[in-house]
């Protein structure tokens, strides 16, 4: 047996294909004719649009339109004058061949967002990587791999599976993947998700331990692989794979019904976006609303800073698609750690310290900051919009900003700008400064949103990236839990909204524990919000407050884990 990370629920049995790339190597080669060169760069990027438009068009017919903007992601990044002027330039500048030009910048961005510890900015590590490999290959003539002609019954195994070469998967075909890399919020773990291929990544070196044709099993709910599987075991995995497409066609029962337990008590249950058409998932998936809104990617995706009605635009846009529910929206939650060329960011020794998010943006208030809350007011007169700001440490950022909101509420009104007069002002409690003094914030802030991935890595001291410390990243250590407890008992006394907006709201384990303290909203992936309405089915909240009163007994992660999986419901 092998262990991965759990990217993609369910199981599979298959036989083993791996896929592994041709060879990429080429010569830096000095060049005489830069204009010639220039022309075989745009005549590969030509083809290249082609190729991945199709790509995303088909990807857009069988699985859906958000997960074709990955793709679309990666034709918007060719044709940024950023990227694509900057490999001109190598080319006219250093006399050097399209290849050479090609892989110095795209490095010197995989570099870049690679050294950020923030999942939308490793993702377009990858995607950068994914748009080199194909380029080279258009330019040295090198044919893709065509994952889409594998056999029934198959199981990918790869070093890593791309945007790209995941798109091509029929998941009438394949039954399985496993990488050596890769995370829950890869590309390729969404894809396999949305495609409901179970898939365990990051297994290290699985590439050499199996063999072509090898028939494994891939349990992508606990993150484990057999590799050499006997006949009871195929037996045994064959059931539980049954009985998991069984639950998951009952999980539809719930589709419609109030968000509550069995006792009767109701809480909101919404999801989680990165952009505005994520909004129309949230809707699909029977959301109540949106618990976060991150607005980074409209900075990300810029060459400079967008302008106020750029940003209206896409919040007015997010409301509308909710028509009428909650979309709570996120400010720019950026900074030192986070190396967006133009904002002139200085690279920080201790950057998730530092200078970054509201202490970045109250710091850059006329360029920055004042132009969002002005849009985020302006799309309020369109729907149901709040405004959450990161990272507040001390009860003078919260102040800052609402009298920032006020300011701007007069200009508008002086203007007869409509918006919404009572729009919620509200705090992503999500530092251990923000559990210590959550009774002075929540007599600040319109509501708290715990952000758990976070909370847990400033409350441990541990960096979630280091797999030396990894044992110490998890929500189920006592700090961490006690760090909750306290935020939402001090949000309740002041009689504000407590959600959550981390991993762990989705969590079947703790989704009892939650619920016995008061948490009133839970804000998922849009993909996880039956299965989270069903686990709060299952528990009366008298039956809920006596595990989460035996919780607190325990004095280290493992013993809660333990109990937890003990009193786990199916």
């Amino acid at each position: 047996m092998a262990k991965g990370v759990a990217a993609s629920q369910g199981y599979g049995i298959g036989q083993v294909i791996i896929i592994k790339e041709a060879s990429l190597d080429f010569q830096r080669v000095t060049i005489s004719d830069v204009e010639a060169e220039k022309k075989r760069l745009a005549d590969a990027l030509d083809v290249f649009m082609e190729k991945t438009q199709a790509m995303a068009d088909d990807m857009k017919e069988r699985i859906g339109e958000k997960e074709a903007e990955i793709l679309e992601g990666h034709i918007l990044m060719m044709q940024d004058p950023e990227m694509t002027g900057q490999i001109e330039g190598a080319i006219e500048n250093e006399h050097i061949n399209a290849e050479a030009a090609l892989d110095q910048v795209c490095d010197m961005f995989i570099q870049m967002f690679s050294s950020i510890d923030d999942e939308m900015f490793q993702q377009r590590a990858t995607d950068v990587a994914d748009i080199k490999t194909r380029m080279l290959k258009i330019l040295l003539g090198v044919e893709e791999v065509d994952i889409s002609a594998v056999p029934a019954g198959t199981v990918l195994v790869a070093v890593d599976l791309t945007p790209s070469m995941t798109a091509g998967i029929n998941n009438q075909n394949v039954v399985g993947i496993m990488t050596e890399v890769g995370g829950k919020t890869s590309h390729s773990a969404i894809l396999a998700r949305a495609l409901e291929i179970p898939a365990v990544l990051s297994i290290d070196g699985i590439v050499g331990k199996v063999k072509n044709g090898q028939t494994v099993i891939v349990d992508g709910t606990e993150g484990e692989v057999i590799l050499e599987p006997s006949a009871e075991e195929i037996d045994a995995y064959t059931a539980k794979r049954a009985k998991y497409l069984e639950d998951k066609k009952l999980l539809e029962k719930f589709r419609g019904k109030a968000s509550q337990m069995a006792s009767g008590e109701q809480v909101e249950l919404v999801g989680n976006i990165g952009n505005p058409n994520d909004a129309l998932k949230v809707v699909e998936c029977d959301g109540e609303g949106v618990g976060l809104f991150r607005t980074e990617f409209l900075f990300m995706d810029a060459t400079s800073i967008p302008s106020e009605d750029e940003q209206f635009e896409a919040y007015k846009e997010a409301a509308k698609n909710l028509d009428g529910k909650p979309v709570i929206i996120r400010t720019l939650d950026i900074g030192g750690d986070k190396a967006i060329p133009y904002l002139g960011l200085e690279t920080e020794e201790n950057p998730f310290l530092g200078y970054r998010a509201v202490r970045f943006c109250l710091d850059r208030k006329e360029d920055i900051y004042k132009p969002q809350l002005r849009a985020l007011l302006r799309a309020s007169a369109f729907g149901n919009i709040r405004i959450m700001v990161p990272l507040v440490t001390c009860v003078e950022e919260i102040r800052a900003v609402k009298a920032m909101v006020e300011e701007l509420k007069a200009d508008l009104d002086e203007k007869g700008i409509a918006y919404d007069k009572e729009i919620k002002v509200g705090i992503m409690t999500e530092t251990a400064a923000s559990g210590v003094i959550a009774d002075l914030l929540a007599k600040e802030a319109d509501f708290f949103s715990i952000g758990t991935n976070d909370l847990t890595g400033y409350t441990m001291a541990v960096d979630r990236g280091n797999a030396k410390v990894a044992y110490l990243y998890s929500a189920f250590q006592p700090a961490v839990l006690r760090s909750i407890k306290r935020i939402i008992e001090c949000g309740k006394k002041e009689g504000i909204m407590v959600g959550m907006c981390g991993e762990a709201a989705a969590d079947p384990m703790l989704v009892p524990v939650l619920l016995a303290w008061g948490l009133d909203e839970f804000s998922v992936s849009p993909t996880s919000i039956l299965a989270t309405r069903k686990v709060m089915s299952q528990w009366t909240m008298e039956e809920a407050k006596e595990v989460a009163d035996k919780v607190l007994t325990f004095a280290t992660e493992e013993e809660v884990v333990a109990y937890l999986k003990s009193v786990a419901k199916a």
